[in-house]
């Protein structure tokens, strides 16, 4: 098992590429199960989650090819059966469900596992399939979908508790392509990586419209086609080393970036006191540490809003930000498991029924510390780059689930950090 050492005190600078969205590639990579003709998809980035996604579609009988960044898959023969060996490993995998019960009119998966920051139920995904015509039962632990007659097209609304949901979306989404007639999802997630693949599946044929709002149209067709896509870049890698920059930099260059999807993260960053500058096409960005430093107050929301996946490495930031910073997380209200690493460094952070009331300190100091998830993780190392002394890093496996070769890109900036065997 594998921990990065980070070295703490040295100054970034320079410029990286960041990679494609995990979180887009995921459902668009299971997307292409709706199709017998090859997909070619570009910018998948190398971490596990995808990793994990390719072996499953592999597993179903999907014939894939991987080579610097491009998958071509081909779904000529597939099963109605996703492995649990596999899905076990990643909560996304669930996404898989509706393209397969939409091909193949039957798809056995498995109840996902893989996250650990609460409560992240499947039942509006159900609820979703259900309304399009599937019948949902439960066997040894697997989720069973059958359409023997076919999906036929429905309104659904579905919002949970915390607000839309993404990959249920997606699902239902997806599942709708090659539904009979009309469906409309009412309090859809409007997140990028859902017109994402709202765009790849226009390209294979489908007739989506309103991807982007909470209203979104789907009329279905009666089959796809292959295409190639190239995936937008992932807007929380950007806004991790936007914190970086903010915390640990003199002047660092993020390409390949979206503006448009930044702008929750970026308006936060300035408000601390750092400087961000976009370059006319807004797809490159440029942050400048700030001299004069503020607390800040954030509330996670759906996007438009400031992302859940977001607030741990904010966490980080304003550690060591003057003042007094408050956040509230209401999408996962849990998820401030990073906050007991980060006060092991000396970072003065008090919890509350889903709030984090944050003190800047002066300084961090080194400790041995443990990532209990992707975006903790990532957290800590944003913690350990200004800390005093040497932080070890435990359970990288972690970061490696959504974060193409951080530690090589770090080191391109002039961090110093290695990644050794526990």
């Amino acid at each position: 098992m594998d921990k990065l050492i980070v070295h703490g005190g040295a100054t970034l600078r320079g410029s990286i590429n960041i990679s494609g969205s995990k979180n887009a590639s995921l459902p668009i990579l299971a997307a292409s199960l709706l199709t017998a003709e090859p997909c070619i998809i570009r910018r998948v980035p190398d971490v596990s989650d995808t990793n994990y996604m390719i072996q499953i579609l592999s597993a179903m009988g999907a014939d894939v090819e991987r080579s610097s960044g491009t998958v071509r898959i081909t779904c000529a023969d597939i099963s109605d059966v996703a492995p649990y060996e596999l899905v076990r490993r990643m909560r996304a995998s669930i996404c898989v469900m509706g393209p397969l019960l939409a091909r193949k009119g039957r798809a056995v998966v498995s109840l996902p596992g893989g996250c650990v920051i609460g409560d992240r139920p499947v039942d509006l995904h159900l609820r979703g399939l259900e309304a399009l015509g599937a019948k949902v039962e439960f066997e040894g632990g697997n989720i069973i979908l059958t359409a023997r007659d076919g999906l036929r097209g429905a309104e659904i609304d579905l919002c949970g508790t915390h607000g839309p949901t993404v990959l249920g979306t997606d699902n239902v989404m997806m599942a709708a392509t090659l539904a009979e007639g009309i469906t409309v999802i009412e309090s859809a997630a409007a997140e990028p990586e859902v017109i994402d693949l709202a765009d790849f599946l226009n390209a294979m044929g489908a007739k989506i419209t309103g991807a982007g709002t909470r209203r979104i149209v789907i009329e279905g067709v009666r089959e796809l086609r292959g295409v190639e896509h190239t995936v937008i870049p992932d807007r929380i890698e950007a806004g991790t080393f936007m914190a970086a920059a903010a915390l640990a930099g003199d002047e660092v260059k993020l390409r390949r970036v979206c503006r448009e999807h930044l702008k929750a993260i970026t308006a936060a960053i300035e408000q601390s006191g750092h400087r961000v500058e976009f370059n006319e096409a807004g797809n490159t960005c440029t942050v400048f540490r700030g001299e004069t430093f503020h607390g800040v107050d954030l509330v996670t929301a759906p996007y438009p809003g400031y992302p859940t996946d977001m607030q741990a490495q904010m966490t980080a930031l304003l550690a060591t930000t003057p003042g007094i910073s408050v956040i509230k997380d209401t999408i996962f209200p849990q998820r401030f498991m990073h906050c007991a690493e980060l006060k092991r460094m000396g970072a003065d952070i008090k919890i509350d029924h889903g709030t984090a009331v944050v003190r800047g300190v002066a300084q961090l100091s080194a400790a041995p510390v443990m990532a209990s998830d992707l975006r903790a993780s990532a957290a800590l190392v944003l913690a350990a780059l200004t800390a005093k002394g040497d932080t070890e890093i435990s359970r990288l496996y972690h970061i490696d689930r959504g974060y193409e070769h951080i530690d090589e890109k770090l080191l391109m900036l002039g961090a110093e950090v290695e990644r050794v065997k526990d």
